[in-house]
């Protein structure tokens, strides 16, 4: 099967949340050998930038995003052999969770699912995450990025300590935020190193903090 049809048919199976066709393109793909680096990002990643612009627009919701997401995560498993296993081979790995405090998911888990889209090993810990956890979560896996959403006024002082614990430790760590009550000015303050409106900001964002 010809490398651009594998491809196309990697990005169709995103979009439609097709996990029989993804398993079809994938093992296609291992037969021809093709780079999973391309497979990531022209196929799998593009699929889910167009759910991420879809769920922007409203034109599809949760449910959806999170299908297209496992879709997606059926494909990287059967990559990883060729990948070295793991995150080896992928863009980088991003530590993500919502701050001590805050129990919202919905935003950060389709942050996730973009990221994981675009080729990132995103560890996912969940709400209620403190500035402590996250860091030993980056320690364990010598991640780049720290990621921490706040969906309400009351904890968006839990993201200041995050930049405070990262710098009062001396840690290499990126720390990038985002979610309602969060705007860029706010992240400026507190000396974040990025701030994203949207899940499709987000991506953008993460590979020029990795670059």
């Amino acid at each position: 099967m010809a490398k651009d049809k594998i491809i196309a048919d990697l990005k169709t199976a995103v979009e439609t949340w097709n996990i029989a066709l993804v398993q079809e393109a994938t093992k296609a793909a291992l037969a021809e050998k093709i780079d999973p680096k391309d497979l990531i990002e022209f196929g799998l990643g593009k699929g889910m930038e167009t759910i991420g612009n879809r769920f922007d627009s409203a034109e599809i919701f949760l449910p959806q995003v999170v299908a297209a997401s496992k879709t997606m995560e059926v494909a990287l498993k059967m990559l990883e052999p060729v990948m070295g296993g793991g995150s080896e081979g992928l863009r980088g790995t991003v530590i993500m969770g919502t701050v001590e405090g805050d129990i919202h998911e919905i935003g950060k888990n389709v942050c996730c699912a973009m990221m994981r889209g675009a080729g990132f090993n995103v560890i996912d810990l969940g709400p209620d995450v403190s500035p402590d956890a996250f860091i030993e979560a980056a320690e364990d896996n010598d991640a780049q990025i720290i990621g921490g959403s706040a969906l309400m006024t009351t904890t968006l002082e839990v993201q200041k300590d995050v930049v405070n614990a990262i710098k009062e430790g001396g840690y290499p760590y990126k720390a990038i935020f985002g979610g309602a009550p969060c705007t860029k000015e706010w992240c400026d303050q507190i000396g974040a190193d990025g701030y994203s409106a949207t899940a499709g900001e987000i991506v953008e964002l993460v590979k020029k903090l990795t670059s």
